[in-house]
């Protein structure tokens, strides 16, 4: 009973109906197939220039006739060579020439000529610097910077500073200041120590005597 065709609607045979349904179901499918589109879905037609590509036959005609030409000379030298008995021209001692040899030639002897000049103004010219006011200029600028020197210059170049080193084996509170407010005898009799951890004495010397300097103006 359930494999029985069942219709939607309510009929008097269940046979004829299913007849007449199968019938409408056909006709529609094939009203579904011939139906014509209501748009235009088709593309462009291509054009001819792009369908036959001339330019790459252009192109390819061109080839081919280039290597037909260059067969075509080959085969009239090979034909040569055989009517001649195989008789090549192998002469490779061409003169060299040139198209523009005299040009160049002429600009090369402008240019040595304008150089030759050049070299003669130049050694015919005198120098403008004077060695001599140079050098009498720097024995003034010296006259003067001794005269306003206060110490004399090269001495200490003559000199060597002198540094003695002392082992301390005292305490560090050696050097304080006692209840009389003056410091230990130690203390004040040690040589003071610089920057380096070097202990220098101070030596007392009258001042120095300048030597006469040389150019100063009196």
């Amino acid at each position: 009973m359930h494999r029985t065709y069942q219709p939607l609607k309510p009929c008097t045979n269940k046979y004829l109906q299913k007849k007449w349904d199968q019938e409408s179901y056909e006709q529609h499918r094939s009203k579904v197939r011939e139906a014509r589109a209501a748009v235009d879905t088709e593309g462009a037609p291509t054009p001819v220039q792009v369908q036959l590509k001339l330019k790459k036959r252009q192109l390819e005609e061109e080839r081919l006739a280039v290597i037909e030409r260059d067969n075509r000379i080959l085969s009239t030298k090979l034909s040569h060579i055989a009517c001649s008995n195989g008789l090549v021209d192998h002469r490779n001692h061409y003169p060299q020439r040139s198209l523009n040899g005299a040009k160049r030639r002429e600009e090369f002897l402008l240019v040595t000529q304008e150089n030759q000049a050049i070299l003669r103004r130049i050694k015919a010219r005198e120098s403008e610097y004077r060695r001599q006011l140079w050098e009498e200029h720097c024995e003034r600028a010296e006259c003067w910077r001794d005269a306003i020197a206060r110490y004399p210059r090269g001495i200490a170049q003559q000199r060597p500073r002198r540094t003695v080193r002392f082992v301390d084996s005292e305490p560090k509170d050696s050097g304080q200041y006692s209840g009389s407010g003056a410091r230990d005898d130690d203390s004040a009799r040690r040589p003071a120590e610089d920057a380096n951890g070097e202990t220098r004495h101070r030596v007392r010397a009258g001042k120095p005597r300048l030597p006469p300097l040389k150019g100063a103006v009196k």
